[in-house]
């Protein structure tokens, strides 16, 4: 393996222009290109990558990427995977950028270098190995890039999913659509106790209308909300609490121990009672001319 890149990096160094127009040209062919990253983004990221591999090699890197000499073209393998990720590439469609460059390379190898077939064979394998291994590493980032998007993502749901909402000065309410799970519970939490800090509110109206099920899990989580903000100085009042929900906690033999109502309008009006405030239907007047 020490003699699979001598000629390599003056090869790639001297015929550098052809093999960027080769390997662009097959990309678009492969269907690494396409409408979605732009003319210029590919060829200066092509040009990168082809600049830095003749670095690297030039310097006598090992064929491992983790040596020094490899850090400038694994930053830019990292912004190829993460121009990509965020337009929409997948883990494969991203690495293809970096296995179509064997090809072009190959193709050089035959054309420029002697006939001694044995020393080609050493350097095509050599090559092989480490375009290989420049791929996975792309495909191991653009990996954990979208990982990474689908967690902030699925975080940003969470958060919006959990609304606090101030129906009337010192009554918050906290609507729950969907299952509740250790996760979810901790955003609810946090949310609930940041706005009742911020509004000083008496009255939390914990909603679950939107809740399919309620188990002793689900339960243990209310309980915990519930005392996390009585902690805080705020009442709680459970709303939504269906039939068969209501069915299900008695035969867990649960104990949620906290005000329920049936619906969030009874809820609101309970905490409106108990902060001395009453709604009143008033008649609207008769509009002028009117009998």
């Amino acid at each position: 393996m020490a003699n699979a890149y001598i000629s390599l990096p003056e090869l790639i160094s001297k015929n550098q222009t052809t093999l960027l127009h080769d390997w662009i040209s097959l990309q678009r062919q492969t269907g690494a290109f396409n409408r979605r990253i732009k003319e210029e983004v590919l060829l200066e990221q092509s040009r990168g990558l082809l600049t830095e591999l003749c670095s690297a090699l030039q310097a006598g890197a090992p064929n491992d990427l983790k040596a020094t000499e490899w850090s400038a073209t694994r930053k830019i393998l990292e912004e190829v995977s993460g121009t990509r990720t965020s337009l929409g590439f997948t883990p494969a469609e991203t690495a293809t950028f970096v296995f179509s460059l064997k090809e072009p390379i190959f193709n050089l190898l035959f054309a420029k270098t002697d006939s001694n077939v044995e020393k080609q064979q050493q350097e095509i394998w050599g090559i092989n190995l480490l375009i290989d291994k420049l791929g996975l590493y792309t495909t191991e980032v653009a990996q954990s890039a979208r990982e990474n998007v689908i967690a902030r993502q699925q975080q940003e749901l969470i958060e919006l999913s959990t609304p606090v909402v101030e129906l009337w000065e010192g009554i918050l309410a906290l609507p729950l659509i969907g299952t509740l799970d250790s996760e979810r519970t901790q955003v609810v939490m946090e949310n609930l106790l940041e706005r009742l800090v911020t509004s000083s509110a008496e009255f939390a109206i914990i909603d679950i209308t939107g809740v399919p099920t309620v188990d002793t899990l689900v339960a243990q989580h209310l309980i915990k909300t519930v005392s996390a903000a009585r902690l805080m100085g705020a009442d709680c009042i459970i709303s939504g609490i269906r039939p068969q929900i209501a069915q299900t906690i008695v035969h867990l033999g649960l104990e949620l121990n906290v005000v329920s109502k049936a619906t969030m309008a009874d809820a609101f009006a309970l905490a409106l009672r108990r902060t001395g405030r009453s709604v009143e239907k008033r008649v609207a007047s008769p509009k002028n001319g009117s009998l």
